[in-house]
């Protein structure tokens, strides 16, 4: 798989079957049964499984892979992140875009100066929030066209409007 982006962890065992129960970092949740294969592991070292049945569950997401038969496999796998290859996911409508397209980019303010490079991004609830790391840390509002001129996925660059002091 090339271009893995991690989209949940396997924080437990649900029943005695061998389900696995998945906080999803999707939105919503239950898309993370939408792509297939799931890598476990990390990049460096990773195995691939097969989603045999899934569906969501409370906050989290439930799901039976293949090989794994029973609550003490299931439990073997607590901690485990799941990956998926990028190209799984569908082309994002104009204007949206995924967090793993923007982390990494560097951020440039509309005066040209560099302020560093998008680390991550944090959920507030009202919009997200860019964490942008240089000479120092910044948190940027990601609210395009208030704070974020353009996105230039082909660049690699993000131009903010931001004081370079702030």
């Amino acid at each position: 798989m090339s271009s893995l982006v991690e989209v949940g962890e396997i924080v437990g065992a649900f029943g005695v079957q061998g389900w696995v129960k998945v906080r999803s970092y999707t939105d919503p949740p239950e898309n993370i049964l939408k792509y297939a294969p799931w890598g476990l592991g990390s990049p460096e070292s990773i195995r691939n499984v097969r989603i045999v049945d899934g569906r969501p569950q409370g906050s989290n997401v439930v799901a039976r892979l293949e090989g794994v038969e029973d609550r003490d496999q299931a439990i073997a796998l607590k901690g485990t992140r799941v990956l998926v290859s990028r190209q799984c996911f569908p082309k994002a409508p104009p204007g949206t875009y995924y967090w793993a397209d923007l982390i990494g980019l560097d951020v440039v303010s509309v005066a040209g100066q560099t302020l560093g490079k998008v680390k991550g991004l944090l959920e507030t609830g009202a919009n997200d929030v860019l964490d942008v790391r240089g000479d120092r840390e910044r948190l940027i509002p990601f609210v395009l066209g208030e704070f974020v001129h353009a996105v230039d996925l082909e660049r690699g660059r993000i131009t903010v409007d931001w004081d370079p002091e702030f």
